[in-house]
């Protein structure tokens, strides 16, 4: 019964000596200045300006989350694609529905301005 588990296990504990072995590596190898340009925060290669603490408009939160949604939407059209021809009419049926709910949810967004970037 444990015998088909065994892979399993064995890839945790590999994965464990992997995480050790680095992490020991960089503890070793790792330079140890405390240089407080070090501790600064990054952005781009530009000074940082501003608080880390400011707020986004609500515009800008809604502009990714549409992006993500039709990103992942659009995706499902790839495995559609790849079986066309094994799906028929029936296969090009169901996708134009799909297309047709995608835009029209574009459509209503648009419509609603919620693509707007002020």
């Amino acid at each position: 019964m444990m015998s088909q588990y065994m892979p399993i296990l064995v890839t945790f504990a590999l994965a464990g000596v992997v995480m050790l072995v680095l992490r020991g590596a960089n503890y070793l190898l790792a330079p140890k200045s405390n240089n407080p340009i070090r501790g600064e925060a990054f952005e781009c290669g530009n000074p940082s300006s501003g608080s880390a603490w400011g707020r986004f408009s609500v515009k800008f939160y809604m502009t990714a989350i549409l992006f993500i949604i039709f990103d992942v939407e659009v995706v499902f059209m790839y495995p559609w694609a790849v079986v066309y021809r094994q799906l028929g009419w029936f296969g090009l049926a169901e996708m134009l529905i799909f297309m047709a709910v995608l835009g029209v949810a574009l459509l209503y967004v648009w419509r609603k301005g919620a693509l707007e970037w002020d």
